[in-house]
């Protein structure tokens, strides 16, 4: 059996999208960019991090995640404080706002999922439910490819056989 890549490509993109929009119109979300979503992903209840803990954790740009920075504080989904005893240092911490959104967001999700996924043979349901190892382990792949690229920059764009990375292009998150 040969893998098709392309395939399963083609099937993630507008699964995510679908799941998005869907989500989005239930919990009448805002839209925010992946890379927003990120950050207050990497940001769970209760953690803090600096700016340069998220670039790195993250694998962007210190002024890229400045950037996002700003405009998330602007839109209420983080606050930077100092760092006690460090007048340098920034604390960041993702928003009672921002982590609301999560919430809904990932309860809208899983219940449109379920939801369609009733809908579904047994058999799918099972096959579905098999593959969701391998696709984890996939993601996770991925994301260590991203966060290498970052670390070395003259191989952003190429991904471990050389190709174009696919995640070098910008997606809404929700």
């Amino acid at each position: 059996m040969s893998f098709d890549a392309a395939r399963l490509a083609a099937v993630v993109s507008p699964l995510r999208r679908a799941i998005l929009g869907a989500a989005r119109r239930r919990e009448g979300l805002p839209e925010l960019p992946d890379a927003q979503v990120e950050v207050i992903r990497a940001l769970p209840r209760g953690s803090v991090a600096s700016p340069s803990e998220l670039a790195d954790a993250l694998g962007l740009g210190r002024p890229t995640v400045s950037n996002l920075l700003n405009r998330m504080e602007r839109d209420g989904l983080i606050t930077r404080t100092p760092r006690a005893g460090d007048g340098r240092g920034v604390d960041v911490v993702a928003s009672a706002h921002a982590l609301d959104l999560f919430v809904r967001f990932d309860r809208a999700s899983a219940a449109i999922v379920a939801d369609a996924a009733s809908a579904l043979p047994p058999e799918d349901l099972a096959a579905l439910d098999a593959a969701l190892p391998a696709l984890e382990r996939l993601r996770d792949l991925l994301v260590d490819l991203r966060q290498a690229a970052a670390a070395h920059p003259q191989y952003a764009a190429h991904s471990a056989r050389g190709a174009i990375d696919p995640l070098d292009r910008p997606d809404q998150g929700f």
